[in-house]
């Protein structure tokens, strides 16, 4: 596998969220008074004074949609913080979040999951997702945190 890249949620679907999430809800924008809010749209944590919105966000029906999969039961929406109006993105293409526990969990091409992995060490990182991707059932990985079980980003196979 080539270098790993992370993937945000896209600009497109962005838009759509901060109108209305996947869970039907309008995006109740505020300012963050502390900072430090993992930031799904650029990939970096929030700062103080910038203003976001946390909306619910189904990462594998978005990704299904676009390749015509059907994850069935797997199919699940949770909480995600994102920019209140339109970023820049991402600023380079390193890993983010790998300072803390994660879960990488595999899919296959049909939307089932395959499996997962606890990643406790920021430079085991890169190996467990090339050791996801020597499975050539795996079509993309969720990167998830431990504490929350919330998602982070997406690496899509190369």
């Amino acid at each position: 596998m080539k270098t790993p890249l992370a993937h945000p949620i896209a600009p497109a679907v962005l838009a759509e969220l901060r109108t209305a999430d996947d869970a039907g809800r309008p995006a109740a924008p505020f300012t963050d008074p502390e900072g430090g809010a993992p930031l799904r749209c650029c990939l970096r944590r929030s700062e103080s004074g910038e203003r976001i919105a946390l909306v619910s966000y189904a990462p594998l029906r978005r990704w299904a949609a676009e390749t015509g999969a059907d994850p069935g039961a797997y199919d699940e929406q949770g909480p995600v913080f994102v920019h209140a109006d339109v970023c820049p993105g991402p600023s380079g293409d390193a890993l983010p979040f790998t300072d803390s526990h994660r879960t990488l969990r595999r899919y296959s091409a049909d939307g089932r999951i395959l499996g997962g992995r606890l990643v406790t060490d920021p430079d085991a990182f890169r190996p467990a997702l090339a050791d996801a991707f020597d499975d050539p059932e795996v079509a993309l990985v969720h990167v998830r945190a431990v504490e929350y079980g919330c998602f982070l980003y997406e690496v899509r196979r190369s």
